[in-house]
């Protein structure tokens, strides 16, 4: 399948709030693929040469609703670094993935946030949970998954995951005050 900037679905279409379905497991040989494409454009779109050569924007999620298709799959690939100042690639290929709980701190990017499918700013902040837990198969570890997320990580997942609504990351920005003040917020 290719998924580039022309092909992926942005907000001025409808499909892109539509609600995703869960998908069966085992995977058919159709999601495999298609949750191995997203991946691909993920780990692609971080390469400037790749990026530029086949139309690229650089993403750390894309999730299927993105390209058209209404299926709980969406894969993820986050560089940081750790508590030594290691780099650390984090990565996942997920199917059926559900948020089954959130901390009650909260959490925010400094910058804001992006989406492949908003070509548009949208100033503001985008108040989530600090830390999550997430359970669902991850096709690169082929088993169910545990992930228990902080920070920028859980940041990323909720986004993605809130396509399966959806939700794009605007809809909670508050026009009135896009930058409020948040007590005890992580600010990221």
């Amino acid at each position: 399948m290719l998924i580039n900037n022309d092909t992926i679905i942005k907000d001025d279409s409808a499909l892109i709030r539509e609600k995703s379905l869960p998908v069966s497991l085992p995977l058919s040989k159709e999601d495999s693929d298609l949750l191995e494409s997203l991946f691909q454009y993920v780990k692609d779109s971080t390469d400037p040469e790749i990026a530029e050569k086949e139309n690229l924007r650089a993403a750390v999620g894309i999730s299927a609703i993105q390209v058209g298709i209404k299926k709980q799959l969406t894969a993820v690939i986050i560089k940081e670094q750790d508590k030594d100042g290691d780099e650390v690639t984090v990565q996942y290929e997920l199917a059926n993935p559900r948020i089954v709980s959130s901390s009650v701190q909260q959490a925010y990017l400094e910058g804001g946030e992006g989406c492949l499918s908003v070509a548009e700013d949208h100033p503001g902040y985008v108040v989530r949970s600090a830390r999550i837990t997430v359970k669902g198969y991850d096709l690169l570890q082929k088993k169910d998954v545990t992930i228990r997320a902080r920070g920028y990580e859980a940041i990323v997942l909720q986004h993605e995951l809130e396509h399966f609504k959806g939700i794009l990351f605007y809809d909670h920005i508050n026009p009135e005050n896009p930058f409020p003040k948040i007590a005890d917020a992580q600010v990221i």
